[in-house]
């Protein structure tokens, strides 16, 4: 197995931001998969959305009924940290699209597009993944182990924001998530990941004239992940996540989320250094807002 392919294996750990809004939403199997140091990746990514999803799921917009297409492009770059495998991901969505919704009791549509917030992610192993070369990386694979990861996800208000509409491509507003990640081996070729997390916002002062708050969401995610040969692997997945209810000019909204999601994905590896993803989720809880499906392909190319 040359480098090339190390490195495909590495980049289809890749998870990438469906929407600025629905970062609580995402389902990234073998997000804590560790690779040899410094695989570069290039990722390019597409998703279309359909159903009860809006580009903040917290906005005061009821009777949801949208249509996003969303792209996306991306680089990762495996290193060392201290002694341990870890990885730098920067992303930059792009999104376009159309929400049906009833506001105050008025029937409006949004048509939109326009890049997104960027988003930049550090994780790196604490237990179980070593920084290592090709032969070390051989070696986990043939082997196994359990591993330990944390990382942190940070969005900046980089995208295309306009303070007198509702419904936008950004939110406006810094947003983190920081969160633990556990793989255990069941069999060489079986792995169960647990993650879990919690996404912390920013206030958003340019919301129609007000500011706007939200709490915290907490996330949990678990994925079954069945490896074929290198590069080639499926997984079932699914989520739960509450919390987020907003704060609108010092007035609690009623829009507690407490949902959760099942989905499917699997990479497929090509010639050279070259591999497809494809997903897809559904809602399978909606407490508010969620209730939508999403059908994801990437592609992802190991630079020289």
């Amino acid at each position: 197995m040359n480098r090339q392919t190390v490195s495909l294996i590495v980049a289809t750990i890749v998870h990438w931001v469906v929407c600025q809004g629905s970062a609580a939403q995402e389902l990234s199997p073998r997000a804590y998969w560790p690779g040899p140091k410094g695989t570069q990746v290039a990722i390019f990514g597409y998703s279309y959305s359909f159903g009860d999803v809006a580009t903040d799921p917290s906005l005061p917009v009821f009777g949801v009924d949208s249509r996003i297409n969303n792209g996306l492009i991306g680089y990762l770059h495996t290193l060392s940290l201290w002694g341990r495998t870890s990885n730098l991901i920067v992303e930059l969505p792009y999104s376009r699209g159309s929400t049906v919704g009833n506001v105050e009791g008025t029937d409006m549509q949004r048509d939109f597009s326009g890049f997104g917030d960027l988003g930049v992610t550090l994780s790196i192993n604490l237990l179980g993944g070593p920084s290592m070369g090709l032969n070390e990386f051989q070696a986990l694979r043939a082997a196994p182990r359990p591993i330990l990861g944390a990382s942190l996800k940070v969005l900046a208000p980089t995208g295309r924001y306009e303070t007198d509409r509702l419904i936008n491509v950004s939110a406006n507003r810094w947003a983190a998530k920081a969160e633990l990640g556990y793989m255990i081996p069941i069999k060489p070729r079986l792995l169960l990941e647990i993650e879990v997390g919690a996404w912390f916002f920013g206030d958003n002062d340019e919301f129609l004239g007000v500011t706007r708050k939200q709490d915290p969401i907490f996330a949990t995610e678990v994925h079954l992940v069945r490896r074929f040969k290198p590069g080639f692997w499926a997984s079932l997945d699914a989520n739960f996540y509450t919390g987020g209810r907003s704060t609108v000019d010092g007035e609690h909204r009623a829009d507690l989320q407490r949902n959760s999601r099942f989905g499917g994905t699997i990479v497929v590896p090509l010639a050279g250094r070259h591999a497809v993803k494809f997903g897809y989720s559904g809602g399978m809880v909606t407490r508010s807002g969620g209730d939508f499906d999403i059908f994801l392909l990437s592609y992802v190319f190991a630079l020289p």
